[in-house]
């Protein structure tokens, strides 16, 4: 490798200090040659000048640059404006002492000319609203699908003698490019709420550049089937996402389908529960009560009876009768102190009753992967073993009742089963043309600067005239060999004889014993005339042309 680099230095200082500088100029040449002919095939010929304009900022820009000799076009979502490449300078200051582009989404620059003398409040008001929803629209523009806004808003009247507070609403036109206008209408709804004080979501109404209602009332974000939905959606995205992850390396991620269907209980709980321990007690207070009781009767005189009215009977002796009681009673109370604990849970959140999930392999790569001999239990077995991947990843509970199902099947190709067709070398062309066309283009110029510049410039470095030279080195007896002068213009032929004095001239190379007939012929043709024989004479000895010369005058004369 050192050797061969050594030699194509010795190569090149044996050129010489001016062919050097000459093959460097060339170098350099054929360099910027071809730089400047990509970067001009590859410019584009229109340059955007501003983006996400309004129709009718367009329409005013476009007569502008119309009236200043600029030619422009707009782009196919008619947001943008163009004009041709290294103009775009001169055509934003011609726009700019214009004052375009003014659309009326104008924010917070309204503020930037507005004069503080003689400003009521009432304007003021008034431009702070205004600058409010141009900054709300421009917000609203940046959504994806979102190709204009205008807003509206009515904030509170805070008077002096009004009781009822008034609250603040909003509306939206939205000129909407896509499928989701709904979805884009719920976030533009909270969008304007947060950035109104005061306003609430409920209070904005969304529609379309058609007059068609996108959202307006209560907010479905806040509702209980929404929200209910939503959990439903996360749970069954979360599962499907797990079995995913844990089967996508084993089977590939076009080789099987997840649907998980979930059970969701929403229903907010309450428990309220109070806890006595029997075990743990302190006495309170105690409490005695005792009453003692004691009585005694004593009856005077004899006691009236029928007997008395008997008459032979014996009296008795008159004594009177006597009789005592005694009561007595103890009664003790004692009150303890029982711990207690009381436990009041609120849930809010959900639980999962039940999962169903279902899992579709293609069968084409269990086939694969057992191989083509396979049988029905191995492919049950496999079946079985993708089934316990999918229950230990979406966390399957036999408690709850939850069911796993996995299926083989074919799967189809392309959609509803039509296969897809591949590009055709048509649509491949069609797509890349324009790419094409600039390649040709920039290998047409590096051939153009390669035959018409390079291959010259080497020519002469390497000494070559333009003419084809006669080869040097030869006889000078070589000269006998050219054929005679046959021209009526200059005299009679003359032989080898007549010129016997030219036979120092080189000698023409002889044609190769191996040309074809036709080749002879061709070369018949290509015969150089007397008068070009004559000047090749000249331009190769002129001193001896001149005494031949001489010798034909002297012949002539004689």
């Amino acid at each position: 490798m050192l050797e061969q680099f050594q030699q194509v230095a010795n190569n090149l200082m044996a050129l010489g200090a001016r062919k050097l500088a000459i093959l460097v100029a060339v170098g350099l040449s054929v360099m910027i040659g071809v730089g400047a002919a990509a970067y001009f095939l590859n410019r584009p010929a229109f340059e955007p000048i501003y983006v996400g304009l309004e129709r009718d900022d367009i329409t005013r820009m476009g007569m502008a640059l119309a009236d200043a000799g600029i030619s422009y076009d707009v782009n196919q979502d008619g947001t943008s404006i163009l004009v041709p490449a290294g103009k775009t300078s001169r055509a934003r200051m011609i726009l700019a002492e214009k004052g375009l582009p003014n659309s009326s989404g104008t924010g917070y620059e309204l503020f930037d000319n507005l004069g503080s003398l003689g400003l009521t409040a009432f304007m003021q008001e008034v431009t702070r609203v205004r600058a409010l929803e141009g900054e709300i629209a421009r917000s609203i523009q940046t959504i994806r699908g979102v190709k204009g806004a205008r807003v509206h808003i009515v904030l509170a009247d805070r008077g002096n003698f009004r009781f009822a507070e008034q609250t603040p609403t909003a509306s939206v036109v939205v000129r909407y490019e896509g499928a989701n206008a709904e979805s884009s209408a719920l976030s533009i709804r909270h969008l304007v709420a947060a950035a109104v004080p005061g306003l609430q979501a409920e209070n904005v109404t969304v529609l379309d550049a058609a007059g068609r209602l996108l959202a307006a009332g209560e907010d479905p974000l806040n509702s209980t089937a929404t929200s209910t939905l939503g959990i439903k959606s996360t749970v069954e995205n979360e599962v499907s996402d797990s079995v995913y992850k844990a089967l996508a390396p084993y089977l590939g991620d076009m080789n099987f389908r997840v649907s998980v269907q979930a059970d969701i209980n929403t229903d907010q709980r309450q428990v309220e529960e109070t806890i006595f321990d029997p075990e743990s007690r302190v006495e309170r207070s105690v409490q005695v009560v005792r009453s003692e009781d004691a009585s005694s009767q004593k009856a005077g005189g004899d006691p009236v009876s029928v007997e008395e009215n008997l008459p032979d009977e014996t009296q008795g002796d008159g004594a009177s009768p006597q009789s005592s009681e005694r009561s007595e009673r103890r009664e003790e109370t004692t009150n303890y102190e029982l711990n207690s604990r009381r436990i009041a849970t609120v849930s809010s959140g959900y639980s999962v009753d039940r999962l169903s999930i279902a899992v579709v392999v293609n069968r084409a790569r269990i086939a694969e992967t057992l191989g083509e001999n396979a049988d029905a239990a191995q492919i049950d077995a496999k079946l079985a073993e993708i089934r316990q991947l999918a229950v230990a990843a979406a966390g399957v509970s036999d408690s709850r009742g939850d069911m796993v199902q996995v299926t083989a099947v074919d799967f189809m190709e392309g959609i509803d089963g039509i296969p897809l067709q591949e590009a055709g070398a048509m649509d491949v062309l069609g797509e890349h043309l324009g790419t094409f066309i600039n390649a040709l283009a920039f290998v047409g110029a590096t051939l153009l600067v390669i035959f018409l510049g390079l291959r010259p410039l080497i020519n002469v470095l390497r000494g070559e005239s333009p003419v084809a030279a006669l080869p040097s080195g030869s006889s000078s007896s070589g000269l006998d060999d050219l054929p005679a002068l046959e021209d009526s213009t200059l005299g009679p032929s003359y032989g080898s004889d007549d010129i016997g004095g030219l036979d120092g001239l080189p000698e023409l190379p002889p044609l190769p014993s191996s040309q074809s007939s036709d080749q002879s012929d061709l070369l018949a043709r290509m015969r150089p005339s007397p008068e070009e024989r004559l000047t090749m004479i000249v331009d190769l000895d002129e001193e001896r042309a001149a005494s031949i010369l001489r010798r034909w005058v002297r012949q002539e004369a004689a």
